[in-house]
């Protein structure tokens, strides 16, 4: 139960249905959506497509899409894999041609086929209820009419100033005078409004094919790219089968590779080996938490890709003998020194979404373009921010993750789910690039180990440690003698530069018939019920 001492807002508590996003027009989008008769599935995608909107920075229709969804209240979790592939004549060459060693952020070649808007369409078609223009008609009208700006989103905005002044199009678009939106100014963004339209009346074609693929082909193309129609009218996500662990009697469902979901796993299955007392924020607790994640990422990034193009050991990875293994690495007087340092950048710029229905369908959601405004590309006609997703590709030769012709990257964002009882208990998510698979395990370890609510759990600081040796980035309100033992150990702290990551989760009380849920304190959202 939450602690009135200490700084934090209260969980929502709600009978009939919630959503929690880190936007509250799109928290206020999906409750207005199930209030018309949609459905959990229906009021997801609608909040999703606000935020294209109203954070464009964070997501955009010309990102990717991820998706958990539990039906009817049931333990029997699908998922859908909607990021995309690189184009068919993208080769290593491509990048050796032009001397670069690895993706940069602003060329074509960081740019894969975006998979939200295929993800928003088969899931929308197998699962939702209301028409999809229903679903759609808020976000067109965001863009056309305005919205405010809210203080994460601009704080976000003004940060990627000089990006968005090297396009024309995104200058144009996203620096209308000349800069930033500054909080409570009004900004639109009608070729948006325009080519949401086109996929309500065309679907598939509205974004896959016809002017609006031609419009980021032709772009992409102009700037050395090798990106062809073909390409994006034979873009297919997947329905996947989830990878599951067991944590203290209950299973975690996240989506398997090319995701980092499995290492969210691995990590729980290391911090299993370890019973959970005292406080959380203890330096032993948070000693194991970040050995463990650097111990599960340095797997990560020697092994994780797309199993279509490489063998991932799906098994290995989530085997006792693992976690056995690398549990015993773990030396609670020292840091350790020995590990293989892990290569993913720190991205944070994603879009989670978490909502439970009447009916208790759950659906647990993510949508991003990876760095703040993706690769600072836009389309000059249709106005799609594309993504950069294409940076998480290795360029070692050999390498799993190298990049390859038709092929999906290693991908950060990864929605969860947990079950226990036959039941669906609670979707969950964490923003925040490679941080999310960490975030993942601390937030299930804080509500399962300890007891918090779902609040509490989000509101605790944060850190992670950096891709480079011992050093560990931690929020300021990390208590000063953790942090200090955390230093004698041989961590080496360092200052945030950003708020770490960003969360949402709804918990069902199948008891009392009730929900709770928490939402971000770091982004402008909430979490709000019915």
């Amino acid at each position: 139960m939450r602690n009135f001492e200490k700084p934090t807002r209260s969980i929502a508590v709600s009978r009939h249905a919630m959503a929690a996003t880190s936007h509250p027009a799109a928290t206020l989008t999906a409750l207005q959506v199930m209030e018309a008769g949609g459905n959990a599935m229906d009021a997801a995608i609608a909040a999703s497509a606000v935020q294209c909107a109203v954070e464009p920075g964070s997501t955009g229709i010309g990102g990717d899409c991820f998706a958990l969804f539990a039906p009817e209240g049931s333990d029997r979790v699908g998922a859908y894999n909607g990021s995309g592939r690189t184009p068919a004549a993208l080769t290593p060459g491509w990048f050796a041609e032009r001397g670069l060693t690895e993706v940069p952020r602003t060329s074509p070649g960081a740019v894969t086929i975006p998979g939200a808007i295929d993800a928003w369409l088969q899931l929308h078609a197998d699962h939702g209820r209301l028409p999809f223009a229903d679903v759609i008609a808020p976000a067109i009208r965001l863009a056309e009419e305005g919205y405010a700006i809210t203080p994460r989103v601009h704080r976000d905005w003004r940060l990627e100033e000089t990006l968005l002044a090297a396009d024309p199009t995104a200058a144009r678009i996203f620096l209308p005078a000349g800069r930033a939106p500054k909080v409570g100014e009004v900004h639109r963004q009608p070729e948006l409004a325009e080519t949401l339209r086109g996929i309500v009346a065309r679907g598939r074609d509205g974004f896959y094919t016809g002017p609006v693929a031609e419009d980021m082909v032709s772009y992409l193309r102009s700037l050395g790219g090798v990106h062809t129609l073909e390409d994006f009218a034979s873009a297919r996500g997947d329905y996947v089968t989830p990878v599951t662990t067991d944590f203290r009697g209950y299973t975690v469902h996240e989506c398997p590779p090319n995701g980092q979901g499995i290492i969210a796993l691995l990590i729980l299955n290391i911090l299993s080996r370890f019973k959970a007392e005292g406080d959380p924020q203890s330096p032993d607790r948070l000693h194991i938490e970040i050995e463990a994640t650097r111990l599960a990422y340095a797997a990560r990034d020697a092994r994780l890709a797309d199993p279509d193009k490489a063998d991932v050991p799906v098994a290995e990875l989530l085997s006792g003998d693992l976690a056995d293994r690398l549990a015993g690495m773990i030396d609670l007087g020292r840091a350790l020194t020995d590990l293989p340092p892990f290569e993913m950048p720190l991205h944070r710029d994603t879009v989670y979404i978490s909502v439970v229905d009447r009916d208790r369908n759950a659906v647990s959601f993510i949508n991003s373009v990876f760095d703040s405004f993706g690769s600072g590309l836009v389309a000059p006609r249709s106005g799609v921010v594309l993504h950069n997703r294409g940076q998480s590709f290795s360029l070692e030769p050999g390498h799993p993750n190298c990049v390859a012709p038709s092929k999906r990257p290693l991908h950060t964002i990864i929605p969860g789910m947990v079950t226990r009882g036959g039941r669906v208990e609670m979707p969950f998510g964490v923003m925040g690039g490679y941080y999310q698979a960490m975030g993942h395990a601390h937030l299930i370890s804080k509500v399962f180990d300890y007891g918090m609510d779902l609040q509490e759990a989000i509101d605790l600081p944060r850190l992670i440690p950096k891709p480079d040796g011992t050093r560990v980035e931690a929020e300021h309100t990390l208590p000063a003698a953790t942090a200090a033992e955390l230093q004698r150990r041989g961590f080496i702290l360092v200052p945030a530069e950003d708020p770490i990551g960003g969360a949402q989760a709804i918990r069902i009380d199948w008891e009392n018939g009730t929900l709770t849920g928490g939402s971000e304190p770091r982004k402008d959202g909430v979490a709000l019920g019915l």
